[in-house]
């Protein structure tokens, strides 16, 4: 099991978003987050990467939480957040390089795991150039660069074909279905629901702060009683009904 999310409740300043969140990611699976806007989807993702602390509940990975390991937790996510942050005095190598002294990986290593992604995004020719020479998707392609180069067991990827051009999502997906056949997870926060379901393992379903359903396609189907429905159906459901499963 790489990801509990057990019994989470949390927020902002005192006022709960998510309200007793539970769902699990097993090893070598690709898990899609979906839900309207203002879902708790965003705010799910702040919790389990750290950036907010849970009013109460648990999340673990590999059997680690974050306050019995700070470090060690932190260095098993990959996160790619839905706006590029990059720096906009260091190069792209330099990018790769800060990388490798976050996650304490061998800076010659980082530079030879970057390499095939490198040339994957078409970004080889680039090492020298800084943030204000990338349009946006170039900048997002240096993210995902950052975050697969780590090879953490879990990686958080928050609206990842968002600025992407179309042979780029087809280069983001093939490389995310490569990780998971070597056992990483993947946790995908997206409203491309007709890419993720191509190719995501199961589905959690959020709205107004709780999970209302989770499962592949079809348990989705079973659930909110849309027989043959796609998953831009089921969300299309949910927009129209406020949602919870039937």
């Amino acid at each position: 099991m790489t990801l509990q999310v057990k019994n989470l409740t949390g927020g902002y300043f005192g006022n709960p978003v998510l309200k007793n969140v539970n769902f699990n990611i097993n090893d070598g699976q690709i898990v899609g987050l979906i839900g309207l806007n203002g879902a708790g989807k965003s705010t799910t993702i702040k919790e389990i990467i750290g950036l907010l602390s849970p009013f109460s509940g648990e999340i673990v990975i590999d059997d680690i939480t974050i306050k019995s390991d700070k470090t060690a937790f932190r260095k098993k996510i990959g996160f790619i957040p839905e706006t590029p942050s990059l720096y906009e005095e260091l190069t792209l190598q330099e990018h790769i390089e800060l990388t490798a002294l976050a996650y304490d990986i061998d800076k010659d290593l980082a530079l030879e795991r970057a390499k095939p992604l490198l040339a994957t995004f078409r970004l080889s020719d680039k090492l020298d150039w800084f943030p204000i020479n990338f349009s946006k998707g170039m900048k997002q392609k240096v993210m995902i660069i950052c975050a697969f180069l780590t090879e953490p067991s879990l990686y958080i990827i928050d609206e990842p074909f968002m600025g992407l051009d179309p042979l780029a999502v087809v280069d983001l997906t093939d490389l995310m279905v490569h990780m998971k056949e070597q056992g990483a997870s993947i946790l995908m926060s997206t409203h491309i629901l007709s890419t993720a379901e191509k190719f995501c393992d199961k589905f959690v379903v959020m709205n107004a702060g709780e999970v209302v359903a989770e499962g592949n396609v079809p348990a989705l189907r079973d659930q909110f009683g849309l027989t043959e429905a796609t998953l831009d159906d089921i969300y299309l459901h949910l927009t129209k009904t406020g949602a919870a499963a039937q």
